[in-house]
């Protein structure tokens, strides 16, 4: 009995190591970047999410000035300034109209 449960676990331990890897690509191929922008999606950033990412730069470079003796005394200038300033910038004014 011991020998049988020990073949079928080598078996099962086989199976799914040659099986495994096939999933897995196929499961990788079905995440493939899609280039296709609509322009439903391209009229909704450039009318919605675009004006939204000014208003986080504005924003954010408020927070920043205000925040900025207190970062200069943390010694964190440089980061404030990318996570407050830099990124909502980068998003707004960086990427292709369409694409989050």
């Amino acid at each position: 009995m011991h020998k049988i449960s020990k073949q079928s676990m080598v078996f099962l331990l086989i199976a799914a190591m040659i099986f495994i890897p096939f999933g897995t690509s196929a499961l990788a191929e079905s995440k493939a970047v899609n280039n296709d922008i609509s322009a439903s999606a391209m009229a909704a950033d450039l009318l919605v999410i675009r004006p939204l990412g000014i208003v986080a730069t504005v924003v954010g470079s408020a927070i920043f000035i205000v925040s900025l003796p207190f970062s200069a005394l943390g010694g964190n200038t440089k980061t404030a300034c990318r996570k407050l300033v830099g990124d909502p910038a980068k998003f707004t004014f960086t990427r292709a109209l369409g694409d989050f």
